[in-house]
């Protein structure tokens, strides 16, 4: 235990846990008992137990020699009407700076802050406070802002809410991700990062009508941020469920194209990142593979048919489902001389003909075949293939 505090049945909890649990139970009982607790398990009917927390702290003090670290003092959990007088000092120029300050400091402690924060408007606060940023295109108390925005989006309703149909919201958004990276590269890109993990929560909630209104510009922004070196996985992936999210809507695939993201995302894929992010660039490169323009693009990169086929087999099952697709969209309607020699001298052919003696589904085994067929013509007789790789399995 961290913070020790006892429920009215007299029961002693870790306040992080006992708050937990009344987040996710239905019933509102006392884990140990049973019995039912106050409908009302705010702070204020949760009692500190000092003397086993000073307890704890003096047993952590002994057994120091040991590795063991003091737990600091618990600070007492936040006041709604304090959360109240920090939106309101939002609204004042002179205390927006400090006002976001502690906002950080707080959200950033635990999700208690966050609830209390959530429950005193700071999400749509901060909303408004981004927006007259971008209006008056000043990014002073930003990243804070856009920090806190992060921390507390996943436990306000109302702030999701309050985003449906705010296209300034959005556009605000757009705007940070396009921020001249040139001049105060470091923190202009922490503005960017930060921008793109609450697009992330945002893309989810907005409705069909904005998704289809996006513009180029948004794209642009969001495959210049994937180029950057030095923006984390979270980022990254951020970017990626974007994208995601985005593609099937209006002309959204053309614009991502248009974008120059397929370079961006072969890129990113040469530098083996983790399964999950594979998963996310094979599930966009096999979508905008849909359209002739989409597969110019990606046919443009050297590396990319290479790339595709050497993930097949290798990462999950998803990747080989959507590599497969990816190569089957690129035999069937861009199938020049050279990209059929190419899909050959890279290893492509071999590989799809190892799928067909490995253990996947049959339906893959399906589309592969449709695919070796197209242009057997081409590929019999290859010394390109092993000959073990063409006799059938048993």
């Amino acid at each position: 235990m961290k913070d020790p505090v006892t429920v009215a049945t007299g029961i002693t909890y870790d306040r992080e846990s006992i708050e937990q649990w009344f987040l996710t139970t239905n019933d509102m009982s006392c884990p140990v008992t049973k019995q039912p607790l106050p409908t009302d398990n705010s702070n204020d009917s949760m009692t500190p137990n000092h003397t086993l927390r000073r307890l704890i702290q003096q047993w952590c003090t002994i057994n120091a020699i040991n590795g063991v670290d003091r737990i600091p003092t618990p600070k007492f959990p936040l006041n709604r009407i304090y959360a109240v007088k920090l939106v309101k000092d939002l609204g004042v120029p002179h205390l927006q700076q400090a006002a976001l300050k502690k906002m950080e400091a707080l959200a950033s402690e635990n999700e208690r802050n966050r609830r209390s924060m959530a429950e005193a408007g700071v999400g749509k606060a901060l909303i408004l406070f981004i927006v007259t940023c971008f209006q008056e295109g000043q990014t002073n108390g930003l990243l804070e802002a856009l920090r806190v925005l992060h921390h507390v989006w996943s436990v306000d309703e109302e702030t999701k809410v309050a985003v449906i149909g705010n296209n300034d919201f959005l556009e605000s958004l757009t705007w940070v991700l396009g921020l001249n990276h040139d001049n105060g590269h470091n923190h202009m890109l922490l503005l960017r990062i930060e921008a793109i993990l609450v697009l992330k929560m945002t893309i989810p909630v907005v409705n069909t009508a904005q998704l289809e209104r996006l513009k180029l510009e948004f794209f642009m922004n969001i495959s210049t941020l994937l180029s950057e070196k030095k923006i984390s996985q979270q980022a990254v992936k951020s970017a990626l469920h974007v994208l995601v999210e985005a593609c099937p809507w209006g002309r959204n695939r053309m614009k991502i194209v248009e974008s120059g993201a397929i370079f961006q995302l072969i890129e990113l894929e040469l530098l083996k990142p983790e399964k999950h992010v594979t998963e996310l660039i094979f599930n966009l490169l096999a979508n905008l593979c849909c359209c002739a323009d989409g597969r110019a693009q990606f046919l443009k990169h050297d590396g990319s048919i290479a790339m595709v086929s050497k993930r097949i087999l290798r990462v999950s099952h998803a990747t080989d489902d959507l590599g497969v697709q990816i190569l089957s969209s690129i035999s069937k309607f861009s199938a020049t001389h050279g990209v059929v020699l190419e899909m050959l001298l890279v290893g492509a052919v071999s590989k799809l003909c190892m799928v067909m003696q490995a253990d996947c589904p049959a339906y893959l085994k399906k589309k592969v075949s449709g695919i070796l067929r197209l242009h057997s013509n081409v590929w019999n007789n290859s010394p390109c293939i092993a000959v073990y790789l063409l006799t059938r399995p048993r």
